[in-house]
């Protein structure tokens, strides 16, 4: 316990730095971190419950520019589709799936910022509802499987080319929900113990440290440079899962 007592302040401090300032990525991030030191299983509920803070302090920064009404459908189906990921992950490889998820963000990322090399303007487009709900059913499925579910929906703003503050407006309700369904998962398992919410309270002011630097840098940055960083942590996340 105790080397777990020391490394999970520090991948918490990252993973939420990262999660403030991109609005996404702290599973992704902080268990690429963490997974060498703590068992998956007792890191799930530690995890989900960091993400959930972090997103919690930080949506207040952004809650004016959220379309409730045009999010709606695609968190339905993300919850629809967070259970079919949970059975994909009875019966699948887990490590599969992680890779083919790390071939994807990897593949994206590289491509984009090869664009942005080259002085390639991004494409802009207004993508139909029921291309976000098929987006959002997917990566339900991914975080059912292993708490992907901020991935497609980061590559599907950029795609779109969405300013920062939509980008975020898209990408952060939609993980918040989804956190809230695998945390419910979760307890319903039984993965929540007195050793998890130890963990998580060892961490917390570290965590609270890195979402307000990130909320402070995302702040700050120009929206090129929020481009970068998403594409950063896309690239980031996805060799962490194919490590």
């Amino acid at each position: 316990m105790s080397l777990e007592l020391l490394i999970l302040p520090l991948g918490f401090f990252v993973a939420a730095f990262c999660s403030g300032l991109a609005g996404f990525a702290f599973n992704l991030i902080a268990a690429g971190i963490l997974f060498h030191f703590v068992a998956p299983q007792v890191l799930a509920p530690v995890l989900v419950m960091g993400s959930l803070v972090t997103q919690m302090v930080s949506l207040p920064h952004i809650w004016r520019a959220i379309r409730w009404r045009a999010l709606i459908p695609q968190m339905l189906a993300g919850v629809i589709g967070t259970p079919l990921g949970v059975l994909i992950l009875g019966v699948a490889d887990a490590k599969q799936v992680a890779v083919a998820v790390g071939i994807l963000l990897v593949g994206y990322a590289g491509y984009a910022l090869a664009r942005i090399a080259l002085r390639v303007a991004p494409a802009r487009f207004v993508a139909p509802a029921a291309a976000d709900n098929a987006i959002g059913f997917a990566a339900g499925i991914l975080g059912g499987i292993g708490g992907f579910s901020g991935a497609l929906p980061a590559i599907w703003t950029d795609a779109q080319g969405l300013p920062k503050d939509q980008a975020r407006a898209r990408i952060q309700p939609f993980v918040s929900v989804m956190q809230i369904v695998a945390g419910t998962s979760l307890a319903l398992g039984g993965f929540f113990t007195r050793e998890s919410g130890l963990m998580f309270l060892s961490a917390l002011p570290a965590l609270l440290l890195g979402t307000f630097l990130g909320l402070r840098a995302f702040r700050i940055i120009p929206a090129q440079g929020f481009r970068l960083v998403l594409l950063g942590l896309l690239l980031i996340s996805g060799l962490s899962l194919l490590a």
